[in-house]
């Protein structure tokens, strides 16, 4: 078995990777598929903490736009993001893997509350753990939300989770001359307005030196890729 490269990971997970080819909520053979890509990875001895959005069953700031309260807005999203936590919790206990999830929200007859050294303990007991309700702040995404926790439990790099293998110029969706980088620096991902993750999500990881990884989770077994050190998506991290 090949050699993990780190030793504790942040994983964010957006919502909509869990539809799989449906519109809307959650497919049940892709979130099996990634519970038992997180159990791999954990039993290679790597600590796990995941961040899962919560597109895929409400948007705070579609509906903001649209009319609605953005503070009221935002707090439906971050329920959206528990109701995620909990179907992943589901499938990686199915799967076998002991798993808490912890909301920056108060809901504990559903979960726990997050407490940075509670979560530092569980991770150090092998378990994994999963961050709901972002910040527990309106106006900050998910992605912020998992720079903020990967910060403090000391991640030592931070995966973001993509249907597509990397950080490209542009849509590659659209555009199938878009370039595809294998590695970028904070302040390149900045001034070009790379579509990594929200510029305060990557502000954040450049003050903390946490590096980022854009991969394809899409593509089974590329997380144990990522964890092992393959060439495989884009890094950020300092020039």
């Amino acid at each position: 078995m090949a050699t993990p490269v780190y030793r504790r990971i942040m994983l964010k997970l957006s919502g909509e990777g869990l539809m799989g080819d449906a519109d809307y909520g959650i497919d049940p053979a892709v979130i099996r598929r990634l519970a038992i890509e997180i159990r791999e990875v954990r039993e290679m001895g790597v600590e796990i903490a995941l961040v899962v959005g919560g597109g895929n069953i409400f948007r705070g700031a579609g509906l903001a736009q649209a009319g609605m309260d953005r503070v009221t807005a935002d707090h439906m999203g971050m329920l959206a993001t528990v109701m995620n936590a909990l179907a992943l919790q589901d499938a990686l206990e199915h799967a076998g893997v002991f798993t808490r999830v912890m909301s920056a929200i108060k809901i504990n007859q559903v979960c726990e509350d997050y407490i940075r050294r509670r979560a530092l303990r569980h991770l150090e007991k092998g378990r994994v753990v999963v961050f709901a309700a972002g910040t527990g702040n309106p106006f900050f995404t998910t992605d912020s939300a998992a720079s903020l926790r990967a910060v403090e439990v000391n991640a030592d790099v931070m995966l973001k989770a993509t249907k597509v293998d990397g950080v490209y110029s542009d849509d590659p969706m659209r555009n199938p001359d878009a370039e595809r980088f294998r590695r970028l620096t904070y302040d390149e991902v900045l001034e070009r307005k790379l579509m990594v993750m929200d510029a305060t999500a990557i502000v954040l990881c450049r003050d903390h030196s946490l590096p980022i990884q854009v991969f394809d989770m899409t593509r089974p077994g590329s997380l144990k890729d990522v964890v092992t050190g393959a060439d495989v998506g884009t890094i950020v991290q300092r020039g």
